[in-house]
């Protein structure tokens, strides 16, 4: 296998949903032992900013949707979650089997109010974060 350049490894990532690459996250760090920081936890948690904490929660304008639970009509969920993030259909599946788990995240208000109807009225059960 031909080595990768850093500029093609951040163009296959850039490919990659962010369920898909979350999963790729976790099996890197099993595989090498590491885990991955948050530097921005850092920031956030730095002494002498007491306030910052409490103006980024009023300012929110990243939202997960969390999937948690895929009610009666698991099939119209699978559908939905299929349709939202692009995943497979074993990938979907095991997403709505999984639950609580995330169906998007980081994403505008918008879209996860949209997202949250969708799910709802396939039967799921959803947070927004």
């Amino acid at each position: 296998m031909a080595k990768l350049t850093q500029d093609e490894l951040l163009a296959q990532f850039e490919e990659m949903t962010l369920i898909e690459l979350s999963d790729f996250v976790k099996k890197f760090e099993e595989k090498f032992d590491v885990e991955a920081a948050a530097p921005a936890a850092a920031v956030v948690a730095a002494p002498g900013a007491p306030g910052a904490p409490a103006e980024a929660a009023e300012e929110q304008d990243e939202f997960d949707v969390i999937l948690t639970g895929a009610g009666d009509k698991k099939i119209q969920v699978i559908k939905v979650v299929r349709e939202l993030t692009s995943l497979g259909l074993k990938e979907a599946k095991e997403l709505v089997d999984g639950t609580p788990k995330p169906v998007l995240e980081k994403v505008a208000k918008d879209a996860a109010d949209k997202a949250k109807e969708s799910l709802e009225g396939a039967g799921a059960s959803v947070e927004v974060k």
